[in-house]
């Protein structure tokens, strides 16, 4: 299809003066307030580094090393099934979704209760992603509650690599075991550099610190040669300045900082950057999205687009107590507003109840956003066959499309079906006793639930993987 002939609509936040300005901002950040590195391993690599200066365990990063470490960085990463087939491009593609995030809590489909997370909820989020076609990714999606301690991220990693091949975004609240999580996996699949299907993820502590847990999980990962993600989570006012454009340069040399460490580690290590900018209510003291948070989600999309560097960012997660219409407007928000953006990863769908617990209501309902947002980004051709001309001059003033060529063909996938809510005239609502699009919801994801199967070798990947675990002491 010529480019020049499809319309795709585009959301652009920045002009090129304004990315200069951010990034510049971020750069007097590094080199004149610096960061602080508490993971010895971590300090070292800076010390050996031309351009770093030590005091300590501070350190100030000059632009030179910075710029250095952006050229370094690979522009695009392959990501991968556990099958070892080649799933999608970051870096190079459209926005894709995941499934998850760390959630403490599940919260019942059919009756919004809400009860501690289990190895069995990690098997039906799990399976969820695997089904729904919107998702590309499964990341962590709760920390067991029902693990023996010291088992539960190498439990919860099981069930997940157990139930779907999509591939993983790792999330492991222990540091212990996060080695031991990785050997799991090579353990169930081989080598997990070459064809990697497991991405683990990593936060620094905000503002400008690496933390010990974060930069020692840092270098087992990257010693390995997988690809990492290295995301910020900033909540203005408290660990960001209030104002976007203060948040906006402090996560951005954030993530610049995590940058360098990652090239210094290994020249050429794969990485993908993003910021979660959010709020603090301080009357209640909860944090939120809020639209500046979707903006700034793109803005620094954007960033990542200038330096060329693969982006992760927000999924719209969090907001209502439920898929509500608090839920509703933030997601809808998020997935479109990426789809029209940069963003090149939105891995944490399913939270509810400031991310705590996980619904899979608000995953069903999202696949339909996101199922909507992409069929909005992707637009519509402009050419001589989709205009038509002889179909316009055949039908005439007053005449009709019914049994034009382009109906036939395209009647069935020329706008978009709902696999949730059915068309329904006044009538025939009135004849179903006016049901709710809640309950359409709920039967929905109670249907998917019981239907959606495991992989063929669910079993044989649980039981190779707790005959592993036991054997690990």
């Amino acid at each position: 299809m010529n480019n020049s002939l499809t319309v795709r609509p585009v959301m652009t936040v920045f002009t090129d003066e304004q990315i200069q300005r951010v990034h510049a901002y971020s750069l007097r950040i590094l080199a004149e307030v610096g960061i602080r590195v508490d993971s010895h391993r971590a300090l070292q690599y800076f010390a050996n580094a031309d351009g770093a200066s030590i005091d300590g365990d501070r350190v100030k990063i000059q632009p030179e090393l910075v710029e250095w470490a952006i050229k370094t960085a690979p522009h695009s990463i392959e990501i991968y099934t556990r099958k070892g087939e080649k799933s999608f491009c970051l870096g190079q593609d459209s926005t894709r979704f995941g499934v998850g995030v760390t959630n403490l809590f599940y919260q019942e489909p059919d009756s919004d209760r809400v009860t501690p997370f289990t190895r069995k909820h990690m098997g039906i989020g799990a399976r969820l992603g695997e089904s729904l076609d919107a998702y590309d990714l499964v990341s962590t999606i709760g920390v067991l509650r029902d693990a023996p301690i010291g088992e539960e991220d190498l439990l919860g990693t099981l069930e997940m690599a157990a139930n779907t091949h999509k591939p993983l975004v790792l999330l492991i609240s222990d540091a212990s075991q996060f080695v031991p999580v990785l050997e799991l996996l090579e353990h169930l699949v081989g080598d997990l550099a070459e064809k990697p299907f497991a991405i683990p993820y990593f936060n620094p502590v905000t503002p400008l610190v690496i933390n010990q847990d974060t930069g020692d999980k840092m270098l087992d990962a990257i010693e390995r040669g997988l690809p990492i993600i290295y995301s910020n989570y900033g909540m203005a006012g408290t660990t960001t300045p209030i104002t976007p454009s203060g948040a906006l340069a402090l996560l951005n040399a954030e993530l610049l900082a995590g940058l360098v460490l990652s090239q210094l580690v290994k020249q050429g290590t794969r990485i993908i950057l993003g910021s979660l900018p959010a709020f603090f209510h301080m009357k209640v003291m909860i944090d939120f999205y809020d639209p500046h948070t979707i903006l700034l989600n793109a803005a620094c999309s954007e960033m990542m687009a200038y330096y060329k560097i693969p982006h992760a960012g927000t999924s719209g997660s969090g907001s209502g107590w439920g898929m509500d219409l608090p839920a509703s407007g933030i997601l809808w928000m998020n997935h479109i507003s990426a789809c029209l953006g940069k963003t090149g990863l939105s891995p944490f769908v399913g939270g509810s109840l400031g991310s705590k617990a996980f619904s899979p209501t608000c995953v069903v309902y999202a696949n339909d956003i996101i199922m909507q947002a992409r069929r909005f980004a992707d637009g519509f051709c402009l050419d001589d066959l989709s205009v038509g001309m002889d179909e316009i001059s055949a039908a005439g003033p007053g005449g009709n499309y019914l049994t034009a060529r382009s109906t036939r063909k395209n009647y069935q996938s020329a706008y978009f079906e709902s696999q949730i809510f059915p068309h329904l005239s006044l009538e025939k609502w009135q004849e179903k006793s006016q049901p709710t699009a809640e309950k359409y919801l709920v039967d929905k994801t109670m249907q998917l639930i019981t239907d959606a199967k495991p992989p063929e070798d669910h079993d044989e990947i649980i039981h190779r993987g707790e005959v592993f675990i036991r054997n690990i002491k």
